[in-house]
């Protein structure tokens, strides 16, 4: 990567702060048991696990405000929580982030989502969900439409961070995606693979190759099949763009009538990618809503996860660290 490629692309970062984005989705706890196993249960062929500490972190949609966050951008989160313990330890991170809570929707009939991870040696053993996925109710559908109509006016961006726990439905979608396509806002979309088709004429999706070949209808085991797979989603949902996440092979940005870009990926230690396509879909957003190229917020994500992955569970991601990135990488760049 030349000097100039190096400059121009830490200008692009440098318009990052302030940008004030909108996050919709379902935020969750994710909670963490860390011990040790160095026998199987007596009672059941399962390890036993000796606990040695707790830890809890921003999981779902609350990681990805705390990724615009950590970028300098000013996350808006619109969401649903409990009126339960969960729920007050989610404010709890929220506020030593300096990310506003005012905008979340209690519900006391829901649970806030919890994921409990026990982990051993470095390895997830076993995980536990406590969580309600039926609709919401019409009431607190109306106070988070309220919620985003406050906001509407001062966001450059939406992010839509659907884990399928409720929070996103089609009466929202319906009643706002119009809504943010006459305001020239650019919609940035991490989609449940059951919700693919809800998301018609959005900015860019982010699905993985697993969700993507859900969505399409048809498996993706190479190249062909995955450009085949993409041009079918995009023609579908009349979207501006596809940005399939490939693990270890990178990732691919798929648009009508262009080359596929594909991009390698820079990861070197992989630790965990729990959380890893919260950082991709945070940084493109925060790029695109900064006037960057689909292509450069592209490469920037894929940096941006490289560092991510570095980390046991959900992590957050700085400028700092792609720019350090973008230098480790320099012969990193696709040709």
């Amino acid at each position: 990567m030349e000097n100039q490629r190096l400059t121009d692309l830490d200008k692009q970062l440098r318009g990052f702060p302030g940008k004030k984005i909108l996050v919709l989705g379902d935020v969750m706890l994710d909670h963490y048991i860390w011990g040790e196993t160095s026998r199987i249960s007596p009672e059941a062929p399962v390890p036993v696990v000796g606990v040695q500490r707790e830890s809890s972190r921003l999981g779902g949609a609350a990681n990805v405000a705390a990724n615009i966050k950590s970028l300098g951008g000013e996350p808006i989160l619109v969401s649903v929580l409990g009126n339960d313990e969960g729920g007050r330890q989610l404010r709890e991170a929220f506020t030593s982030r300096k990310i506003s809570d005012s905008n979340l929707v209690v519900d006391s009939e829901r649970p806030t989502v919890k994921k409990t991870r026990v982990i051993a040696r470095s390895q997830q053993v076993v995980r536990i969900d406590r969580e309600v996925t039926s609709k919401l109710s019409s009431s607190t559908l109306a106070s988070m439409s309220a919620k985003i109509e406050a906001v509407a006016d001062e966001i450059d961006g939406v992010l839509i961070s659907d884990y399928g726990k409720g929070v996103i439905c089609q009466t929202l979608l319906d009643r706002w995606l119009p809504f943010f396509r006459e305001q020239k806002l650019p919609v940035c979309v991490d989609p449940k693979e059951t919700h693919f088709h809800s998301y018609r004429q959005v900015t860019v999706l982010t699905p993985n190759v697993k969700e993507a070949s859900f969505a399409a209808g048809q498996p993706i085991v190479d190249i062909a099949s995955l450009e085949k797979a993409g041009q079918r989603l995009l023609t579908s949902l009349e979207a501006e763009a596809l940005l399939i996440t490939r693990g270890e092979e990178g990732m691919a940005l798929l648009r009508k009538g262009t080359p596929t870009y594909f991009i390698p990926s820079f990861g070197r230690e992989v630790y965990d990618v729990t959380g890893a396509g919260d950082t991709v879909v945070s940084t493109l957003m925060m790029a695109l809503a900064s006037g960057v190229s689909l292509e450069d917020g592209t490469l920037l994500a894929n940096h941006a996860a490289s560092r991510a992955i570095r980390e046991l569970g959900t992590a957050t991601v700085s400028c700092d660290e792609i720019r350090e990135s973008l230098v480790d990488h320099h012969q990193g760049e696709p040709r």
